[in-house]
């Protein structure tokens, strides 16, 4: 099992919809840690590669499966990082791009477990979540401006 030393990288790994503060824009932790080619915004394959990287990182047995204590760790690593980076999100926005992290959402056949196929490939339903203007890439504009 992952070792829990490993969290607070783990957690920058995956903030999906945190900003820090220090920046003072909404999703400006979220672009810094899924922009991989570091151009201000995130494409649909960034998304895929990621959740594909993230997955990995969490399937602890190698089995191509993440199973409920596997699941109950990236959950617990997700509310660690939003508790530490969250600022300058309002509640809504939050609800909708956190539901496509859920086990639920990415467990597509409903057998209690989420394969790699199916955490990746949900990353396009996820996606189009965070994208909230449409435009094909993810960038602070998609997740508003501090306080609105």
């Amino acid at each position: 099992m992952t070792n829990r030393r490993f969290l607070p990288l783990i957690a920058a790994l995956i903030a999906g919809t945190a900003a820090t503060a220090q920046q003072g824009q909404p999703g400006a932790h979220f672009i810094e840690n899924w922009d991989m080619d570091e151009n201000g915004q995130v494409s649909l394959a960034e998304a895929q590669e990621k959740r594909g990287d993230i997955f990995r990182m969490f399937d602890s047995d190698e089995n191509g499966l993440l199973n409920s204590t596997e699941y109950d760790l990236f959950d617990e690593t997700r509310r660690a990082d939003m508790a530490e980076n969250a600022g300058g999100h309002k509640k809504g926005q939050m609800r909708g791009v956190e539901k496509a992290m859920m086990r639920d959402f990415n467990d597509v056949n409903g057998d209690g477990q989420v394969s790699h196929d199916e955490f990746v490939g949900r990353a396009a339903d996820w996606f189009a979540m965070m994208d909230k203007n449409g435009d094909g890439v993810v960038t602070t504009d998609d997740f508003g401006r501090k306080g609105e």
